[in-house]
C-alpha cells in the first residue's frame, strides 16, 4: 500500500503516522522526544523513530515508505532542511533533513510546525472551503499560518505569521522575544493560566480551569478570561486588517473551551471592525492530528514536485 511517513515533533512528545494517498492515517504511534537527554538525543529520537515507521510499512503494508514529512517548532529553513533553532529542543542548525536521507533512503520534507498543521486545516480541515485563511493556535505561545490557495506562506525569511509577537498592549508584561505586551504574553493557554491561578490562589490551577470557573459564572474568572479575549481580538483585528481571510481558523488548547471561547470572541472581533469584513471564526477542525496531517501532505507534494520536474 502506497504510503509516506509523517512525522510531528513537539516539545516534549512526536506523533507520528503513516499516511495513505488519500489522506487515511494507516498507522499511527507516539514517543517521548526526551529532551532532557540533550539535544543530540532529541534527533536520534527523531531519526530512531522514523526507521521504526518505515519497518513498520514494510512488514504491515507490504512495501517502504516513499517519502517522509517532518514539523518541528522554533525556526525553520524548510528550503534548506535545516532546524535553525527551538529553545524547547535545544538544537540549532541541525540538517535534519538531511540525516532523515540517509537513515531513510528517501526524499524528506521539512515544515515549521504551526505552518504544517495550517497547511492541514486548509486543506482537509476546517479552511477546505476558504481560499484564503488565517490559522491560529493559542497553545503555550501564539502562532499563525497564513494559507493562500491551498498552501502556506512563509515569508521572505520563513518568518510571516508570528501573530503572537504583535504588540497589542505596550505597557504588557515582558515578552521573551524581547518586546512587551506581546499577544501570546496576555492570551495564550499559558497566559490565562498564570493569570488565573494568581486569580483563584490555587497554583496548580490552569486554563481549562478558568474556562470551567467562568461557566460557572465565577467573576474573577470571567474577569481573567475577558482581558485575555479583549487582547486576543485586538491582536486578531490587526492581523485581520493586514491580511483579509475569508475564514479565521482557531485551535489550541484554548479552542477546546468550545463556545465559552467563540462567542465573545466573535462578539469582541466585530466590535472592533470598522471598514473591515469580518471573517468566518471557527473552531480547528483536525485537533492534534493536524500536524502528522500537515506532515504527511508535505511529504506528498514533494513527490508530486518530483515527478512533475
Amino acid at each position: 500500500m502506497r504510503h509516506v511517513i509523517a512525522l510531528d515533533v513537539g516539545g516534549t512528545g512526536m506523533k507520528a503516522a503513516l499516511v495513505g494517498t488519500d489522506g487515511t492515517l494507516l498507522h499511527q504511534a507516539r514517543r517521548a522526544t526526551g529532551r532532557e537527554r540533550g539535544a543530540d538525543a532529541v534527533v536520534e529520537s527523531i531519526l530512531a523513530f522514523a526507521a521504526e515507521l518505515r519497518a513498520h510499512g514494510e512488514e504491515h503494508l507490504g512495501e517502504s515508505a516513499l517519502a517522509a514529512g517532518v514539523a518541528v517548532p522554533g525556526i525553520v529553513d524548510a528550503e534548506k532542511g535545516i532546524a535553525v533553532y527551538a529553545a524547547n529542543l535545544g538544537w540549532r542548525d541541525v540538517p535534519l533533513r538531511t540525516l532523515l536521507e540517509r537513515r531513510l533512503g528517501v526524499p524528506v520534507a521539512l515544515g515549521h510546525d504551526v505552518r504544517t498543521g495550517g497547511l492541514a486545516e486548509g486543506r482537509i480541515g476546517a479552511g477546505r472551503t476558504s481560499d484564503r485563511f488565517l490559522f491560529v493556535p493559542l497553545g503555550t505561545g501564539i502562532a499563525g499560518a497564513i494559507g493562500i490557495a491551498g498552501a502556506i506562506e512563509a515569508g521572505a525569511h520563513g518568518d510571516a505569521g508570528e501573530i503572537g509577537h504583535i504588540v497589542v498592549r505596550p505597557d504588557g508584561p515582558d515578552c521573551g522575544c524581547g518586546q512587551r505586551g506581546c499577544l501570546e504574553t496576555l492570551a495564550s493557554a499559558a497566559a490565562v493560566t498564570r493569570a488565573w491561578a494568581a486569580a483563584s490562589g490555587d497554583p496548580g490551577a490552569d486554563a481549562a480551569d478558568c474556562a470551567k470557573a467562568v461557566e460557572s459564572g465565577d467573576p474573577a474568572a470571567i474577569r481573567v478570561w475577558q482581558d485575555a479575549i479583549d487582547a486576543l481580538a485586538a491582536g486578531l483585528v490587526t492581523a485581520l486588517t493586514l491580511l483579509d481571510p475569508g475564514t479565521l481558523i482557531i485551535g489550541g488548547g484554548l479552542a477546546e473551551a468550545g463556545e465559552t471561547l467563540f462567542t465573545p470572541l466573535r462578539a469582541a472581533v466585530e466590535e472592533r471592525l470598522t471598514f473591515q469584513k469580518l471573517p468566518h471564526i471557527v473552531p480547528a477542525a483536525l485537533g492534534d492530528t493536524a500536524g502528522c496531517l500537515g506532515a504527511g501532505l508535505l511529504a506528498w507534494d514533494l513527490l508530486s514536485t518530483e515527478v512533475s520536474a
